[in-house]
């Protein structure tokens, strides 16, 4: 199984953002910090490792930390940036977190690389009720289905998972970790939930 040591994270903040409006959502603030900053700050303690994927504002994102880009250019989602990282990035495990996820667990890298050994395909986080899709943690002999996939037309992320030897890893102690904000009106309303705590 890998140390937490061993695995590289990738933010994902390549998406188009039709749900806010069209801005870049890892650039929103909240609390008056971008979203990414807070994604970032959660991860830097557990992990060396972090690198970002955007689409737009690369120059912007690079404030933050190393930037790559899709190279698959229909914005094939989550996917396009796991494509990109497992494609590029030199390492065995690639972790993967949205840049929209303000509230990540501090020991998320800890416990994802425990849960593996050597026949996990792909680790994804489960918050008691539903999987988190892109809380996931990756080994790279993924990436030959993950491009027959693609190539195949599909996009459902779901459906590449169940080809793979996947596994869950347990967070049902902390459900709210994974709440992503993906409308004006949820970033608002996370803000003022915030704001009375």
């Amino acid at each position: 199984m890998p140390t937490p040591e061993q695995t590289h994270w990738v933010i994902l903040a390549g998406g188009q953002a039709s749900r806010m409006g069209g801005n870049d959502k890892g650039l929103i603030e909240l609390a008056n910090k971008p979203l990414i900053q807070h994604v970032i700050e959660t991860l830097k303690p557990q992990t060396s490792h972090i690198t970002i994927n955007a689409n737009r504002n690369q120059e912007r994102y690079a404030q933050f930390g190393e930037v790559f880009g899709d190279t698959i250019k229909d914005y094939p989602g989550p996917l396009g940036g796991m494509h990109a990282a497992l494609s590029s990035i030199d390492n065995d495990w690639i972790g993967f977190v949205p840049c929209d996820c303000p509230q990540l667990p501090h020991d998320l890298v800890k416990r994802m690389a425990n849960a593996c050994d050597e026949n996990t395909d792909i680790a994804v986080a489960h918050n008691g009720e539903h999987i988190q899709p892109v809380v996931t943690l990756i080994h790279r002999r993924v990436l030959p289905k993950l491009e027959a996939f693609l190539a195949n037309g599909d996009r459902k992320i779901i459906l590449l998972y169940r080809q793979c030897n996947m596994i869950t890893v347990d967070f049902s102690d902390q459900p709210n970790a994974f709440v992503n904000l993906n409308t004006p009106e949820e970033l608002s309303q996370f803000g003022v939930l915030h704001e009375s705590n």
